[in-house]
């Protein structure tokens, strides 16, 4: 079969990186079965196992030379993919094969090579918010002061500012970053625990030295750079571990959602667009569309990503006793396209929000039909220090308020309750007066002074941090 006769998965051919492609491959997760056995090898020969130095100069010459399609033979002779490798790692390395996965059970591989993946997973995902926070602070900073129409319920409220609005994507994106560094700090090892969990053929290899057995365990799991192991469990660790590392990863993709879902409806305001290629097509019938497909598809891939976080719970609460098989294959698809589909999530929001365009006269028109209503509250006050009725002046704003939007929606050029509210005695303000009142920016509150402060104090110490550990941006499929 051809490439092109045959199922590929589009995360792969059309949306994440080379990076995260690589940190799932194949060849990625068996160079690490390679060394973890090496490791535990390693280990157990400084405890006192009569293994040889050349088995394991021999395991350390063949850590990454694997051979596929001979694994692939031992596959289908055993069923089982694990001893296909030991078989295939002993090959190259014969004064070790009868020491390798020596005392071990399936899962000292597979679950201790998830967990090593995961956590770099994780700091991957970490480098591409960095890189999104980078360009939405440079967005955020240029547009602090740039006054624009709030909405609460979908609909028209107090006014605030293009930047301002970018710090609430931004705050997201920092408390995904502080759950990350939380999973990554404290993601524990399932370390060398044995067939149930008991340790029990490490016992009994150790002639019952129950010191040497945790030794062991402490060795291997400092080696492979974790600060512990997990301090009990079956088989397997315990799957709420790959449901705690999905839901912070789950975290990320609802944050771009959220991001992804203003963007567009601002575009259909046609306040502010994503980026449009100058060849770019929009629509194969309407020549004139500029669609925003980029955050449509960063919405597309997060609800994806949303389904499988409590997949993962899901497959926790049925791991029976000290384990099921009934988790392998759905985790083989699960954890990997979750940090797939959210890595390519990630770049596409840095595309989008590196180049937003901002539409300055069409925010202010927009902002300007609205704004007279928002400037009625001072309005009441006004009335009752001058010793006025709060509810008759209420009373009398909500009819004109009615009255005029009522009239711009049938079509009046512009809004009127200026005018309604000058020419009402009750008021004593002049339409010159309540003109000069109009100023956008004396509706903005401390929106540009939050924004400096933010940035200041929360976004430049997390972006200083990570200066030298945010990855390359490949470039995204649009």
């Amino acid at each position: 079969m051809t490439a092109h006769d045959r199922y590929s998965s589009p995360l792969a051919e059309r949306y994440a990186s080379r990076a995260m492609l690589e940190l799932w491959s194949p060849q990625m997760r068996h160079g690490l079965w390679r060394r973890l056995w090496l490791t535990l090898a390693e280990s157990e020969q400084r405890l006192g196992v009569a293994i040889p130095d050349d088995a394991l100069a021999q395991m350390r010459a063949h850590l990454d030379d694997i051979d596929f399609e001979k694994v692939a033979v031992y596959e289908r002779r055993f069923r089982h993919d694990v001893m296909a490798h030991v078989h295939a790692f002993g090959e190259v390395a014969p004064a070790a094969h009868k020491f390798i996965h020596l005392g071990a059970t399936s899962a000292f591989v597979t679950d201790n090579a998830d967990l090593i993946v995961m956590r770099r997973g994780m700091a991957l995902l970490r480098g591409r918010i960095v890189r999104v926070l980078r360009a939405l602070a440079a967005f955020a900073r240029e547009w602090r002061d740039e006054p624009t129409l709030g909405y609460t319920h979908l609909q028209p409220a107090q006014p605030t500012t293009v930047g301002k609005r970018a710090t609430l994507w931004m705050q997201d994106l920092v408390l995904d970053v502080a759950d990350l560094d939380h999973r990554i700090a404290t993601l524990p090892f399932r370390g060398v625990k044995g067939t149930t969990g008991t340790q029990a053929s490490f016992l009994e290899l150790f002639d019952g030295d129950h010191g040497k057995v945790r030794e062991l365990d402490r060795m291997v799991t400092a080696a492979m750079d974790f600060g512990v192991s997990i301090p009990v469990s079956g088989q397997t660790y315990t799957r709420k571990l790959d449901a705690q590392v999905l839901g912070a990863v789950a975290g990320v993709a609802a944050s771009a959602a959220k991001f992804s879902a203003d963007v567009r409806m601002l575009q259909a305001f046609g306040e502010i667009e994503e980026p449009f290629e100058r060849e770019q097509i929009g629509s194969s019938a309407m020549a004139y569309k500029r669609n925003p497909m980029r955050s449509e598809r960063i919405a597309s891939l997060a609800r994806f990503v949303g389904s499988l976080e409590p997949n993962a719970n899901q497959t926790h609460s049925v791991q029976f006793f000290e384990r099921t098989l009934d988790d392998s294959a759905n985790r083989r698809l699960a954890i990997p396209e979750c940090f797939l589909a959210t890595d390519a999530i990630l770049g596409l929001m840095e595309n989008v929000a590196a180049g937003l365009e901002v539409h300055p006269a069409r925010i202010r028109r927009r902002l300007m039909d609205e704004l007279p209503f928002m400037a009625t509250e001072a309005l009441i006050v006004r009335a009752v220090r001058a010793g006025g009725n709060r509810q008759d002046a209420h009373e009398r704003i909500r009819k004109y308020s009615i009255d005029s939007a009522r009239a711009l929606k049938d079509g009046a050029a512009h809004n009127d309750l200026l005018d309604r509210i000058a020419a009402d005695d009750a008021f004593d303000v002049s339409r010159d007066e309540l003109d000069r009142a109009m100023d956008p920016r004396r509706f903005v509150g401390r929106a540009p002074q939050q924004v400096d402060e933010f940035l200041d104090e929360v976004v430049v110490p997390l972006l200083a941090g990570a200066a030298h550990a945010d990855p390359v941006a490949d470039d995204v499929r649009v």
